[in-house]
């Protein structure tokens, strides 16, 4: 099993910044996906932004030129800087992981990122 703690959500004004931390304990697989999702409410879970240990990243058109996922294999813990926020990226930013070979996800508990003046 993997246990995922994410850190850094907050309330910001629209064009801030601020930098999700989550970091993964327990059966660490050393070829992974690790990632970033969020839910609004009403709405449903969507990608937001996803790093393999090879890093390669992938990004939702939404977040793209804004938003920088980047990793640090050897303490487990990816992150995702956040720049330009807008009142649309409020939501519950959840860290996710994965192994390469499966699709089955662990998630961790979310946390809260409210872009609001």
């Amino acid at each position: 099993q993997v246990q995922l703690v994410e850190t850094g959500g907050g309330l910001v004004q629209p064009g801030g910044s601020l930098r999700l931390s989550c970091v993964a304990s327990g059966s660490i697989f050393r070829n992974n996906v690790m990632g970033w999702y969020r839910q609004a409410p009403g709405k449903q879970r969507e990608l937001v932004a996803t790093i393999d240990t090879g890093g390669s990243t992938d990004y939702a058109d939404s977040v793209k030129g804004r938003f920088t996922i980047s990793r640090d294999n050897g303490k487990n813990t990816v992150y995702l800087q956040m720049n330009s926020l807008k009142p649309e990226d409020t939501a519950v930013y959840y860290c996710s992981y994965r192994t390469t070979w499966s699709l089955a996800t662990s998630w961790g508990q979310g946390t809260q990122v409210t872009v609001s003046s």
